[in-house]
């Protein structure tokens, strides 16, 4: 499993997770910072990168486009520590690894965590 932090998450937590076995990098670290969210997409599915991302837009790009990857973590926790998000993310890997490689959403909240097969569709 690889992750891809968007914009918004703690560049060191891709240092944590890495140090745990987890390969992540960070949009800042490969020049995505100010990119599109298109683009992030892209570059997650040629990567095999599941989008970790405070961003509702990437739920919305992929039933729009009805993709069936790539897979997308959305936090919906502010100002998470590297520590605590490593944590949380490290949860739902757990929970979720299988779904989360074979096309999935998981939307994280304070009391609760979410999961929706891809691709998207409207019920």
């Amino acid at each position: 499993m690889k992750l891809l932090l968007d914009q918004g998450l703690p560049r060191t937590a891709a240092k944590l997770l890495s140090e745990t076995g987890v390969e992540t990098i960070h949009v800042g670290d490969v020049g995505y910072a100010s990119a599109d969210d298109a683009d992030i997409i892209e570059f997650a599915r040629q990567g095999g990168f599941v989008i970790v991302t405070l961003d509702a837009d990437f739920h919305a790009l992929l039933a729009l486009s009805g993709a069936i990857a790539p897979s997308v973590i959305r936090i919906r926790m502010e100002g998470l520590r590297s520590e605590a998000l490593t944590s949380l993310l490290r949860t739902i890997l757990q929970l979720w690894g299988k779904e989360l490689e074979s096309g999935a959403v998981v939307t994280a909240q304070e009391e609760r965590l979410r999961i929706r097969r891809l691709p998207l569709v409207s019920t």
